[in-house]
This record gives structure tokens, sequence and C-alpha cells, in this order.
């Protein structure tokens, strides 16, 4: 009886405000889908990449290896994956998110997520994500990664667990900084409580978060929950900042 109401609710939203693609505004069969088109236009990432840090390589080098980037300054997390470039529609798709309050866009963006990192889900224990001070989370009034993380644990099945990391120190936007500054800008933001190490130790846990520029958040997130415990820190994010050859 439930299902049938439940169905019968979805018809009429449907007539309501039938679904459409959150890019174009053109009509698709589903709420939390692109049409054809948008979806076409977008970069997404997949192999061959660095089994590490997830960067595309523009040849098929035959089977999983390493990039350079990842041999010559390996990071604190074992694995991360994205499911597209930062750039175009998927850029649009996140600042809609993050600065449009458009949450039901986070569904669409977790079922990227699953298709771009099915390995590093299968293998987690728990869902992570990157944390808001709570002066930013005050102001933005939700915080995209624990959105994000909150639909990936609801799709999946892995317990979410958002309150394990804290960020507990207000850090300026790392937007515009070098690599080396935004380590530093992030040295010691980040917290795991003493009352919340039994949910980290011995745990494989999977940090999620909307982009990826550098990977100095994730690391600085990763180095804390080890130091608290885990064995290990795989990285799930919507998009990544990918340079030019």
């Amino acid at each position: 009886m439930s299902d049938n109401l439940s169905r019968q609710r979805q018809l009429l939203l449907d007539l309501l405000y039938p679904p459409a693609c959150p890019l174009c505004m053109t009509a698709v069969a589903d709420h939390h889908a692109l049409c054809a088109r948008c979806w076409s236009e977008l970069a997404l990432l997949e192999r061959p990449f660095c089994e590490r840090l997830g960067l595309p390589f523009a040849v098929d080098l035959g089977g999983p290896i390493l990039s350079a980037e990842a041999m010559a300054n390996p990071p604190v997390f074992q694995r991360a994956r994205a499911a597209a470039r930062y750039e175009g529609g998927a850029r649009t798709l996140t600042h809609r998110l993050k600065y449009g309050d458009r949450l039901e866009i986070a569904r669409l963006m977790a079922r990227m997520m699953m298709r771009a990192g099915p390995d590093i889900l299968s293998d987690a224990d728990m869902i992570v994500p990157v944390p808001l001070h709570y002066g930013r989370l005050w102001m933005r009034r939700f915080n995209q990664a624990g959105t994000l993380s909150a639909e990936l644990s609801r799709l999946t099945g892995v317990p979410w667990q958002p309150q394990v990391l804290e960020r507990r120190r207000y850090t300026r936007s790392q937007v515009g900084l070098s690599r080396s500054k935004r380590a530093s800008n992030l040295q010691a933001a980040f917290h795991v409580s003493q009352q919340r190490r039994p949910f980290v130790e011995g745990r494989r846990i999977l940090l999620v978060d909307d982009v990826m520029t550098t990977g100095a958040t994730a690391n600085a997130c990763a180095r804390t929950l080890l130091v608290a415990g885990a064995v290990n820190v795989d990285v799930l994010v919507f998009a990544r900042v990918v340079m030019a050859d």
C-alpha cells in the first residue's frame, strides 16, 4: 500500500514539476538525469588513468600503472577517483549544488561518482565527508560533501559517518593558493576526537568531497584519519582539476 501511494505521489509531482535536465532544462525521463546532449559534453574520467591519483593518461600504456606525479609526490591517501574533469557541465553542476542550493542535483552527482569508483566503494567500511568549519557551515547552511556522501551511502549501503572528522580551524579559501600554501593553510585544521576514534580504528575509510584540485585537503584529512587509527583512506570526488599537458 505504501509503495502504491509513493508511486502516485511521484506521478503527481511529475505532473506538477516535469523532469528536466539540471543543466539546460530540456525535458528528460528522470528527475535525476541529464539530457543526452549535456551528458555527451561532460569530460568523464575513465581508464586509462593513474591507479593512485586517478589522473587520466593520454594513451593506454597497458595495465594498471602509476603516473610520474604519484611516484614523485606520493599522496597520503591510497587511491583517488573522480567522475569528471572540473570544467564545462561538471563545473556548472558543482556550482549549482554548492552555491545555488540545488540539493536535488546531489543524487545525479552521486550516481556518477558510483560509476567512477566502484573499486574503492566496494572496499570501504564507512563513508566520511570532508567537513566544513562550523562558521562556514553556518553561512552556507549545508555541507556539499556531506550531501554527496549521504547520497552515496543511501545508494550503496556503506555506513555514513559525518561526525567522525571535524574541521576545528577556520582556514582561508584555497582558491588561488599554490600547492605548498594549500598544504600550509590546512595544517592542523582537521581533528578526530578521542570519543570518535573507536569508529575509525581498523577501518577502511572512503573520504568524499565535491572537487579535488591539488589534493591538499584530501591529504590533510587522510593524514588525520590515519593517525586516528584508520588502516586505509581512499578518496572519491565528483570532479577534479586536470592540468593540460
